[in-house]
């Protein structure tokens, strides 16, 4: 047999490269003779990076990078083993991770450091970047991004604008003459789950903007500033892009992207497998084996497992696909109509959430040998 393994993370327990060695020690206790295949998965989000490096045997680059309040913060990127892709996690430089929480304030917070790592992948010669958005400390509409990049903000008196979300409400021009010119030659995806416009009801700040310590009166000050900067973005550049699908993600960074990299937003799972080459590890397998922290009612609308089933079962037809879960919970039964045959949680009694985490590596390998022995019962 040939057994692709395939799991996102198991979020505050197991890599997704951890998850693939537990569930092919558990395998290998009944079936050792198979062939078995790793390819760690990521969504876009935390995570991603690592499991596209693992995947493609490529490497990780730390760069120091300005923060989301200014601040200098240890980050990072991937590139490919083939050396020709960067994956970027924007909350690398500009996540909500690195802000404390009494210091929390998307009016003052930026995504320069965000920029400064896309020039770093340039310096790298990279044909190509994958930028995952998610996490952000942010709601600037990736300004500080392009400001990076050599993108240049004014207001009335043609004052170059401050960091941070609040001063676009002061924004007059926009002047794209000193982008950096290696964009041009260098093709931008956007990993990008939400379909969010800019503003609005349902814009970056509304819906985003709380969890990043904004209060009400914020909320509306952030979105009528992001109203500003999409019609300057309108006036100066011709793009539209307040009511763009996805333009609200990570602050308004998928805005940004469009506006200033001429980025296309794409579902993050299906870009990450088509940039670790999934289809052809798949292609004469007989198995798939899946994987997620919890698989619940959410699963079925673009998380991992479920785009790696339906992946799998465009190249191989009826292959079985398999998922093993740290937890199900209500609604868990809907990914049986997306791809997945047959799920099976690792915690197998009752436990606090500190041993479950704990013993992630462990419940993982015992559940995917039982699996394994009713596999080997069928066969």
């Amino acid at each position: 047999m040939k057994i692709v393994i395939a799991p996102d993370s198991f979020k505050e327990s197991l890599t997704a490269a951890e998850v693939c060695a537990a569930i092919q020690a558990g395998f290998q206790k009944v079936l050792p003779d198979a062939e078995y295949i790793h390819v760690p998965i990521g969504d876009g989000g935390e995570g991603t990076v690592q499991s596209v490096v693992d995947a493609t045997g490529g490497k990780i680059v730390a760069v120091e990078a300005t923060g989301p309040l200014g601040n200098k913060v240890e980050a990072f990127y991937g590139i490919t083993g083939d050396g020709k892709t960067a994956v970027i996690e924007m909350a690398a430089a500009s996540g909500l991770h690195l802000v404390p929480w009494e210091l929390r304030n998307p009016m003052v917070t930026t995504t320069f450091g965000t920029g400064e790592l896309i020039l770093d992948a340039l310096d790298k010669k990279v044909g190509r970047i994958v930028l995952g958005l998610g996490g952000s400390a942010t709601n600037d509409g990736g300004a500080g991004m392009a400001q990076a990049l050599g993108v240049k903000f004014s207001d009335v008196n043609g004052d170059e604008l401050p960091f941070g979300g609040e001063a676009l409400g002061e924004l007059l021009a926009i002047d794209i003459s000193g982008i950096d010119p290696r964009l041009k030659s260098v093709k931008v995806d956007v990993a990008c789950d939400v379909t969010n416009p800019l503003t609005g009801p349902l814009g970056a700040s509304a819906v985003f903007g709380p969890q990043k310590g904004a209060s009400p009166e914020m909320v509306v000050n952030l979105n009528n500033c992001l109203k500003r900067y999409a019609e300057v973005i309108e006036r100066n550049l011709a793009i539209n892009v307040d009511e763009l699908p996805g333009a609200g993600a990570a602050g308004g960074l998928g805005a940004g992207v469009v506006a200033f990299l001429n980025g296309e937003l794409q579902s993050g799972i299906d870009l990450v497998l088509d940039v670790i080459g999934f289809e052809d590890a798949v292609r004469d397998a007989d198995l798939v084996l899946i994987g997620e922290g919890r698989i619940d009612s959410q699963t079925v609308h673009g998380k991992a497992p479920v785009g790696v089933a339906k992946r799998a079962k465009s190249v191989v037809d009826g292959i079985p696909v398999i998922a093993i879960a740290g937890s199900i919970s209500d609604g868990y039964e809907a990914v049986y109509e997306h791809g997945i045959d047959a799920v099976f949680s690792v915690v197998n009694g009752v436990v606090t959430l500190e041993k479950a985490l704990l013993d992630g590596a462990v419940n993982v390998e015992k559940t995917a040998e039982n699996v394994a022995r009713v596999l080997k019962i069928r066969v």
